[in-house]
């Protein structure tokens, strides 16, 4: 009696291990079809788009989503040196982590102080693209997967374009081409330097604040933007 429990159990694990050994190659199987495919196809939405839809829908609210992709030589440069400025000072020459600003955020939130998380560019436009929003070292670990995979796979210029036609950018809005029309009705070749400060300034929170008739805030984080991108010289990916 125990030989066949002994090899009904034995069975069990080598079915389980089997079955996770077949969902870890998929997994990466899917996760490399993906990061190719959207190097070269734009990204028609993201799981933030889903989630903000459902949160409207329960609400009781009209579901919005403007999202309008361009290609990145139609993005006006001052909106990249905006980001770049506010969002991830490193971003040309890290290769998709900044330890040391990682390691300032640790410190500052122990102290109980709320600052940006020290997630790079690429780190949030893996996560925008490819993952749920929360947090969870499951979610972190797969973050820091993709982070890697389109750091090789896409590069720093594709990355950018990524993040430009895909992040929040104001209630329902996503991606700088909507969010030029919606905050300044203008294009997102267009944007000035004061207008791709402002877009670049409520990012820690857009469905928040305004990039137009801001706050006296955000006009405050605009200025110190807009201060950083005069150092900012070409950008060359």
């Amino acid at each position: 009696m125990a030989t066949i429990k002994s090899k009904s159990n034995q069975t069990f694990f080598q079915k389980l291990k089997t079955f996770l050994w077949k969902a870890f190659l998929w997994f990466l199987g899917s996760s490399f079809f993906f990061v190719l495919l959207f190097k070269w196809l734009p990204v028609p939405f993201t799981p933030l788009m889903v989630t903000r839809a459902i949160e409207q829908k329960f609400a009781g609210e009209e579901m919005t989503c403007s999202h309008n992709w361009v290609p990145l030589e139609e993005i006006s440069s001052n909106m990249q040196k905006a980001v770049i400025s506010s969002e991830d000072g490193t971003f040309l020459t890290h290769h998709g982590f900044d330890f040391s600003a990682m390691q300032k955020a640790f410190k500052n939130n122990e102290r109980g102080k709320k600052i940006k998380g020290g997630s790079t560019i690429s780190q949030q436009t893996a996560k925008n693209v490819f993952l749920w929003q929360g947090r969870s070292y499951l979610r972190k670990g797969l973050e820091a997967y993709f982070t890697v995979l389109i750091e090789i796979i896409w590069g720093k210029e594709r990355i950018m374009e990524v993040y430009l036609n895909s992040i929040e950018m104001g209630k329902g809005v996503y991606g700088v081409q909507a969010a030029a029309d919606y905050w300044y009705k203008t294009n997102a070749s267009s944007l000035t330097k004061n207008q791709a400060a402002g877009i670049a300034a409520i990012l820690p929170n857009p469905r928040k604040f305004k990039a137009s008739n801001s706050s006296a805030y955000i006009n405050k984080r605009k200025g110190k933007i807009m201060q950083n991108m005069r150092h900012i010289g070409k950008i060359k990916y």
